[in-house]
């Protein structure tokens, strides 16, 4: 038995199988487990990604290069602001739920790093909220601004 599934008492952890993970569930203040149901009933919803990368200087013209060629290879990029040590890229994900969105957004950097030739940063950064969030947030004045121009800017 590994040491992780085991109970205080040496025995084998309630509910599960020896080496089944254990499967994570968000519940909302207030609200209890049995409430929820086991998949959301409106199938897949819009997320807002906001995923910051920071790192070593790089040239300029490279940064915007490679976050160009990200825009191309991810169609659903919206915006994608940077500097010569760090970036911001904003996009659009469908996704069944905020985790899903979230286990995506940080894949992101790292599966495109070669196609795109991306600098080797690291994520330092990542707001995942869904589309009402988003839309609220802009009719109240704050939030990341729309992305609009789209395209990549610098800061």
């Amino acid at each position: 038995m590994r040491p992780q599934t085991a109970s205080r008492t040496g025995g084998a952890a309630r509910g599960r199988d020896q080496g089944q993970q254990p499967r994570l569930t968000s519940v909302a203040a207030g609200e209890r487990l049995d409430d929820r149901t086991a998949e959301p009933a409106d199938g897949p919803r819009l997320w807002h990604v906001t995923l910051s990368v920071s790192g070593a200087e790089t040239p300029l013209a490279e940064v915007r290069r490679a976050l160009e060629q990200l825009a191309h290879d991810h169609p659903f990029l919206l915006t994608s602001r940077y500097a010569g040590n760090h970036a911001e890229v904003r996009y659009w994900e469908e996704a069944r739920d905020l985790h899903d969105a979230a286990a995506v957004a940080l894949r992101l950097w790292g599966e495109h790093r070669l196609s795109a030739r991306l600098p080797p940063w690291e994520i330092v950064g990542l707001e995942v909220i869904d589309r009402d969030t988003y839309h609220l947030r802009i009719a109240a004045g704050y939030g990341p601004p729309p992305a609009s121009p789209m395209g990549v800017h610098p800061f």
